[in-house]
């Protein structure tokens, strides 16, 4: 067979013709479409990993749109912003919002039902007697009593007296001893809680409130209490170290705790100095840890750690007090 004539043109139907809807170089072959979705078409790229995108999955950016992995990448990676103390920046003081929501609830519930107060005030030792009054505690008495508050397995006593307030007729304040105590945590609690993060604070306020129960057991086991007081005064200490960390203006944060320190004083006569005292020593301590460890990414488990620590000698403290009164 002879050669074909370099003349001759080529065929319409050839393989090697560009015009061929075959042909891997036809526009009709160059649809793309979306990574996530693949049976979407799709003609942008995510400017970050450059795959295409549809609309489902574009997320605006500063620059044209990253797809959804791309973005929370991003956001892992950004670095969270933190208060000086290592607590998480917030906008609203929410803990503060829910205690004072709480206390106020229980107030509610005890005017209700008073004997919510008798069966949930701090108290850590007492008898309860077959003709249900109350009565001093001795660690020997007759079959027909049995033991209340914390000596009778009541530890909850030491956190739910924290909640509860005199009722409106009631001892020296009556209805006055909830409104300045709601008052002091909403003034207080604001500052703090900014400052500690919401996590922070809340260990802050229910290490203060259970440090305040447990020197009340350990000096005055026989006596009631009732009040928020012992959390408000640890607030008051966390803002005094605070402030010294931060290097504030520290006249009127001295005037402050000097005020604190004097309505400790007065109040001695009329309200429970052991629970103020022990919520300031608590709330003192558990500040100090918050401002002092050494910064780092170890920073929030050494202070979780000193949080723990107090906790556990407050319970061991607790342990001790109850063994001794039982004998």
């Amino acid at each position: 067979m002879e050669p074909k004539s370099p003349e001759s043109p080529e065929t319409p139907d050839s393989p090697e013709s560009p015009e061929s809807p075959d042909s891997p170089e036809s526009p009709d072959s160059a649809v793309t479409t979306c990574y996530r979705h693949p049976k979407v078409e799709s003609h942008v790229r995510c400017t970050r990993c450059d795959r295409y995108i549809c609309p489902d999955c574009m997320r605006e950016a500063s620059v044209g749109h990253q797809c959804v992995e791309c973005v929370k990448e991003g956001a892992r990676s950004v670095r969270q912003a933190r208060t000086a103390f290592g607590g998480r920046i917030t906008t609203a003081p929410l803990v503060t919002y829910v205690l004072i929501g709480l206390n106020v609830l229980a107030y509610l519930g005890e005017v209700l039902r008073p004997a919510i107060v008798d069966r949930f005030q701090m108290l850590g030792a007492g008898l309860a007697g077959p003709d249900g009054g109350h009565y001093l505690w001795q660690d020997t008495y007759p079959s027909s009593f049995h033991a209340e508050g914390v000596v009778g397995g009541e530890w909850e006593r030491l956190l739910t007296g924290a909640f509860l307030h005199l009722p409106p007729t009631e001892g020296t304040f009556g209805i006055l001893h909830i409104v300045m105590n709601m008052v002091s945590l909403w003034n207080l609690g604001r500052v703090v809680e900014a400052q500690l993060g919401r996590v922070r604070f809340l260990a802050l306020y229910l290490l203060s409130a259970l440090g305040g129960s447990v020197l009340v057991l350990l000096i005055a086991p026989e006596t009631p209490t009732v009040g928020a007081s012992g959390a408000i005064f640890g607030l008051g200490a966390a803002y005094y170290v605070m402030a010294r960390r931060l290097g504030a203006d520290m006249r009127a944060v001295n005037r402050f705790i000097a005020g604190l320190l004097l309505w400790l004083l007065i109040s001695a006569g009329l309200t429970s100095w052991q629970g103020h005292l022990g919520g300031l020593l608590a709330g003192g301590v558990v500040t100090l840890a918050y401002a002092y460890v050494p910064r780092g990414p170890r920073r929030g488990l050494l202070q979780a750690a000193a949080c723990v620590g107090l906790l556990a000698l407050l319970v061991v403290l607790t342990v001790g007090k109850v063994s001794g009164l039982t004998g």
